[in-house]
């Protein structure tokens, strides 16, 4: 078991000695990465669901019982807002959450700089969502954002596939084939986040964003909240400036939106420099998933 005091010792102390310059990386559907730019839009969901508190490990047996729980379970539902993902939450003011992927794996391990600049000039605080691929392609820089208070990470899984117990497939990328396969995708990066920041990570989203009703329930055993959104900033880092600055727009309090921080070439950083001040004039604050 994890020493998460000692843990948190080495990731402080490794944050320490990166600290002098800030820069870090992120996620995505779309081709072209390289290191100084842009960030990800958003769509606009009705009804979101609000799912305002984690489930603790359901089983006492670990994620293999988790596993064997929903072992030949046949799923009927397929989506980003299933009941029991987390697409809003309960806002006092004009709160809005922006949420960033690092999807990680060949072509997806960049980090936008200028993004992440943006960020912590204007202190706008994100919750990001690292896939394993990409932690350790950039073990430095996901130490360099787990010591900054600024963020919360997440888990974005550990090969960025739709989370299914049947393989169903989103934009040409299989899923998980079973609730094992389904439990690995989960856990081998809720472990790898352990290790790194020393505390389970809250929040997962699969890669895609797409479920089944089985593996939602699957996440929420392991102790986490599957996370959806109500914004979509940029549609894989593949939108125009101009577009995920109208799609930023669309905020509402109490919403979650979706963008990429690994395509520094993508229309979503310059999109995201318009976008953030004008939300800021607007009124808005943006915050951490709660």
């Amino acid at each position: 078991m994890l020493d998460a005091g000692l843990s948190r010792r080495r990731l402080l102390a490794a944050g320490a000695a990166l600290a002098a310059g800030f820069v870090t990386s992120g996620c995505g559907v779309a081709k072209g990465n390289s290191p100084d730019r842009l960030l990800e839009p958003l769509i606009g969901r009705s009804d979101p669901t609000v799912v305002p508190a984690r489930m603790p490990l359901a089983t006492q047996g670990g994620p293999d019982a988790v596993a064997a729980k929903y072992a030949g379970q046949k799923p009927q539902q397929w989506g980003m807002d299933l009941s029991g993902i987390m697409t809003g939450f309960d806002s006092p003011g004009k709160q809005f959450a922006l949420t960033l992927d690092a999807c990680g794996g060949p072509g997806n391990n960049d980090v936008d700089e200028n993004l992440l600049a943006l960020l912590q000039a204007q202190q706008v605080p994100a919750t990001l969502f690292l896939n394993k691929r990409w932690i350790d392609a950039n073990p430095a820089r996901a130490a360099q954002l787990a010591a900054n208070p600024l963020f919360e990470l997440a888990n974005h899984g550990t090969a960025h596939r739709p989370l299914s117990v049947t393989g169903r497939s989103a934009y040409e990328i299989k899923g998980t084939a079973s609730a094992q396969e389904a439990v690995d995708e989960v856990w081998r990066n809720h472990e790898r986040l352990v290790a790194l920041t020393g505390s389970a990570p809250r929040f997962f989203r699969t890669g895609t964003a797409q479920y089944d009703e089985v593996a939602v329930s699957i996440v929420r055993d392991l102790g986490e909240t599957p996370v959806g959104y109500s914004v979509n900033a940029d549609f894989g880092a593949t939108s125009a400036a101009d577009k995920v600055r109208a799609n930023m727009m669309n905020a509402k309090p109490g919403g979650i939106a979706l963008a990429h921080m690994h395509r520094p070439n993508s229309g979503t950083g310059p999109g995201m420099f318009a976008a953030i001040p004008a939300l800021k004039a607007a009124g808005f604050q943006f915050v951490k998933l709660p």
